[in-house]
């Protein structure tokens, strides 16, 4: 039998770093994909004719600015809450290389 000493399984895993950062990130992500989205939709309304409740934005200038601008932010959002997403979700499996993992037919 083989001897084990000072073998410790958990050297083989990664050290999780804590996910709080990548949660907040999304958060916020999220809150500027809905602001761009609203943005957007306020800037369409004023387009379209609907912006007398809009104030200052009834005007065809302020309109297209509200939705190139809305339009910015929410690609922004969307792509920070994605990239946050994406590295929550990465697996944190051991650290070996693919080609020494179990042959699965």
């Amino acid at each position: 039998m083989k001897q084990s000493d000072g073998f410790d399984a958990r050297r083989l895993r990664p050290r999780g770093r804590g996910g709080w950062p990548l949660r907040l990130g999304a958060a916020l992500g999220a809150l500027l994909a809905i602001s761009g989205t609203l943005l957007t939709l306020a800037g369409l309304a004023s387009l379209l004719g609907r912006g007398e409740a809009l104030g200052a934005l009834g005007t065809s200038d302020s309109a297209i600015i509200a939705l190139v601008l809305g339009l910015i932010v929410l690609l922004v959002g969307v792509t920070i809450w994605r990239s946050c997403r994406r590295r929550l979700r990465q697996p944190n499996e051991l650290s070996m290389a693919r080609h020494l993992l179990k042959k699965r037919d």
